[in-house]
């Protein structure tokens, strides 16, 4: 690809391509920047903590030299020694500020003529102290103040003029420095203001250009693309899409075009199989409400039938027992035992016929779903069993929740569940049933356990089937529909039930309920005894 055939860049490219160039702008500018406020930083430093201090240095050493000429005219009068004071400390003060000036110099012309105004003040300061101080000193300590007052009488201030001369030039130099350096900073600041409006400019045209670059490569094609687009989901699966935008989009643009025509060529497909797929739900739908049909028949049936089954069977069954007590110990013994099977016979097949006739009318006959608190179905359900349980039984539940759902099959569940561990205890140990409960997600758990004879794994299946059996009837009684009958009530009331195959004693039978709306999903249940 050549680098002069820009049109066929991709975006990304064109981007990173904009960016570089942006970078190296903004790292040219930053370049010069960094010099410039180097420039300045130095500038600055030369007037603030060098050409200020070097003037106030200047101030100071023309005080200082003041206070030596006062101090020689004051010991010129009075003779006394404390005179000399303010000219002890001008010297001392002279030779500090004349240090410090030289301190603060660098190399330079304008430095170096400093350096020389400071070399010529002390040159005049060394020269009025030969031609002046020095005599008058040695005069009043020789021959009094009266010697003293006749050389200062008698000579002249040239020399002194001379000097302050020098100090004077010395700090115009020092200024021509300061206003230098004040000057060279100002423009370094004006340069560095160039330099920030430039890099403002760079990035302003920049942004312009990305704004410009993406309104003709992604904004405009892709407003394009989407209203072509949208042209076909309004059913005109014919037409072409194609873009103009960038090299990405155009490709975009074929995908979606080659996925126009796959789904043009599939739609014939897919309406013969809509087709197919509604004849199949009419059959499904035919089969379905067939099957419901079928199933309330069938229910009806059941229910008929245990109902009508009721007054023939309880005529066979009071003429079985009429003979029996009639009869019984008149016959032989062989007429003795056929009278007790048909009156066992007839009194097993009443109690086939009556839970027959309770599993057929759950949910049909309906009282309509309320809250019940299971915690007082199980104290209503163990008050019925307690005949049944005996002294030496133990019945205990945990705080179980309240639950939506009919209060009647919600105690016949627990008494089937509860009656079935009474019933298939073990030989010589006491029963201990216990009920637990748990939030699961959004639906209740709970948990019916015993320390009974327990139930094998390949009956698992089997255990909910109505009428089925796992012992004989001379072992244990009932007619098996009990577990039907309970599978049947959880499955009305929307949960499910099942056997666990991992507890290593006794029987433990889980089913679930769902969750009241609005309790909290995290609820927890605590154990309590009874």
């Amino acid at each position: 690809m050549s680098l002069l055939n820009v049109d066929s860049w991709t975006l990304r490219r064109r981007v990173l391509a904009l960016c570089v160039t942006v970078g190296l702008a903004l790292a040219v500018l930053g370049v010069i920047a960094a010099f410039t406020a180097t420039s300045s930083n130095r500038r600055l430093d030369d007037v603030v903590n060098r050409a200020s201090p070097m003037r106030a240095g200047g101030e100071r050493l023309n005080t200082a030299l003041v206070d030596q000429e006062t101090g020689i005219r004051g010991y010129a009068i009075a003779g006394k020694d404390e005179n000399l004071k303010p000219y002890r400390e001008g010297l001392e003060a002279e030779r500090a500020e004349v240090d410090l000036i030289n301190g603060l110099l660098r190399s330079g012309a304008l430095e170096d003529k400093i350096r020389a105004d400071v070399a010529e003040v002390r040159r005049r300061s060394d020269a009025w102290h030969v031609a002046v101080a020095d005599p008058i000193l040695n005069a009043v300590r020789t021959q009094g103040p009266e010697a003293g007052r006749a050389l200062i009488e008698a000579g002249s201030t040239t020399e002194f003029e001379a000097l302050r001369g020098a100090v004077e030039k010395m700090q115009n130099d020092i200024g021509v420095l300061r206003d230098r350096s004040a000057a060279d900073a100002k423009d370094a600041s004006k340069r560095m203001v160039a330099i920030q409006i430039a890099a403002a400019a760079v990035i302003i045209i920049a942004g312009a250009a990305l704004m410009l670059l993406l309104d003709r490569l992604v904004s405009r094609p892709v407003t394009e693309l989407a209203q072509q687009v949208r042209e076909v989901a309004d059913g005109d699966y014919d037409k072409h899409i194609e873009s103009t935008g960038s090299p990405e989009l155009r490709e975009l643009a074929g995908d979606v075009d080659g996925m126009r025509r796959q789904i043009a060529a599939e739609l014939t497909e897919v309406r013969e199989a809509r087709q197919q797929i509604e004849w199949v739900n009419d059959q499904l739908k035919q089969q379905a409400d067939e099957l419901t049909r079928s199933n309330r028949d069938l229910e009806q049936f059941a229910y008929v039938a245990s109902h009508d089954l009721q007054e023939p069977l309880r005529k066979v069954a009071s003429f079985c027992q009429l003979l029996q007590r009639r009869y019984e110990g008149k016959l032989d013994e062989r007429a003795d035992q056929y009278i007790g099977f048909a009156v066992d016979g007839a009194q097993r097949m009443q109690r086939l016929i009556n839970d027959l006739l309770a599993f057929s009318r759950i949910g049909r006959l309906t009282s309509g779903f309320t809250d019940v608190d299971l915690n007082r179905v199980m104290t209503e359900v163990k008050s019925q069993l307690e005949p049944r349980a005996g002294e030496d039984a133990e019945i205990s539940w945990s705080d179980l929740p309240t639950v939506e759902g009919e209060e009647p099959l919600l105690t016949t569940l627990f008494v089937n569940l509860i009656g079935n561990s009474l019933k298939f205890r073990r030989p010589d140990v006491p029963p201990v049933i216990r009920v637990s409960g748990g939030q699961d997600g959004e639906e209740w758990k709970i948990n019916v356990r015993d320390n009974g004879i327990g139930i094998e794994a390949e009956f698992a299946d089997k255990v909910f089937v109505i009428f089925q059996r796992l012992h004989g009837r001379d072992a244990y009684e009932g007619t098996g529909i009990g577990l039907a009958i309970v599978k049947k009530i959880v499955e009305y009331h929307g949960g499910r039930i099942w056997l666990d195959l991992e507890v290593e004693e006794g029987t433990s039978i889980w089913f679930t309920l769902p969750l009241l709306a609005g309790v909290p999903v995290q609820e927890k249940v605590k154990e309590v005894t009874t």
